[in-house]
């Protein structure tokens, strides 16, 4: 009758049986967007609302709906999970909410990584209500799903370029090495899009620019030893296969010219079907970086997306 999983042949409501499915890796990303005034926007980022922290508020509110989220979805399958991340990021008059669920069993989790989302956005306007009653919670979708027989794909000939920078995000320095990895790719046929974030929000935009399934990113900045310098901390969670000699080799490229290309921390890798590659912030740690993606990135993307050479 119907060819919809929850359906059975006589149209009756039904829970999966999952008993024959392989146990495997599982993860799902979904995203949504909190739509509200620029003056509850200010008054988040500066923590000034009188109801606590806003955000680690709604990031709890967020991981306690994932876990519960067999409770409220009637065919839904508990799941033992093994992770749940939230994070968040800004522009002038919302507030994207980005969630990742992971467990290792025979399901999926998209429902538990949507209602993440969900819970998110309900707190943040249970927060903010009393300045803008009128936001709104919109755009919830699943954006990434690994495991099982599926994945979301990759968006072919398409990339991202990231700017960890705290000062060219404050416009107080103006940056080069964004236009000028952007400018690379382009002449290699790829679609970018070019962000700028401070050092302490690469990780949340990292984690937004995933879920957009590029087929390339490639961040500049943030991979030093000052306090303030996360780059591979927020790129280490999102891999599922590292690229260490990628890594090495553009450490190497700089070796010559300067002894401090070895303090670079910078990784590479694959995160689902995405290549992503951490570059310095500095213009020659740049060159150096795309004159060892020159000789690699189009076998790389190939391989990935399983027409290369074997």
């Amino acid at each position: 009758m119907s060819t919809l999983s929850h359906l059975d042949a006589d149209g009756r409501a039904r829970m999966v049986d999952v008993g024959d499915k392989a146990i495997t890796r599982r993860s799902a990303t979904a995203t949504g967007r909190f739509t509200t005034t620029p003056e509850v926007i200010a008054l988040v980022r500066a923590d000034a609302l009188a109801k606590a922290d806003v955000l680690a508020t709604a990031r709890i509110a967020a991981i306690q709906g994932a876990k519960r989220t067999s409770e409220i979805i009637p065919l839904a399958h508990a799941v033992a999970l093994s992770s749940v991340t939230v994070d968040f990021s800004f522009d002038d008059t919302s507030i994207q909410i980005s969630a990742t669920a992971k467990t290792v069993g025979q399901t999926g989790v998209e429902m538990e990584a949507l209602t993440a989302v969900a819970i998110a956005g309900l707190t943040l306007h249970d927060m903010t209500k009393a300045v803008d009653p009128a936001s709104v919670l919109s755009d919830i979708r699943l954006v990434d799903k690994t495991g099982g027989r599926s994945r979301m794909p990759v968006r072919p000939s398409t990339a991202a370029v990231i700017v960890a920078s705290t000062r060219a995000a404050a416009g107080t320095r103006a940056d080069t090495t964004g236009p000028r990895i952007a400018a690379w790719l382009d002449e290699r046929g790829y679609a970018v899009e070019l962000s700028v974030v401070a050092d302490a929000d690469i990780a949340a935009e990292l984690s937004r620019v995933v879920t957009t399934a590029p087929a390339v990113i490639i961040t500049t900045g943030g991979t030093g030893m000052s306090p303030t310098d996360s780059t591979p901390e927020a790129t280490r969670p999102l891999l599922t296969r590292e690229l260490p000699g990628i890594a090495e080799a553009i450490r190497a490229r700089g070796l010559p010219n300067t002894p401090k290309a070895a303090l670079s921390r910078g990784l590479a890798g694959a995160s689902g079907d995405t290549i992503i590659v951490n570059l310095p912030g500095s213009t020659g740690g740049v060159n150096d970086g795309l004159a060892v993606l020159d000789e690699l990135l189009e076998h790389l993307v190939a391989q990935v997306d399983g027409h290369g050479e074997h």
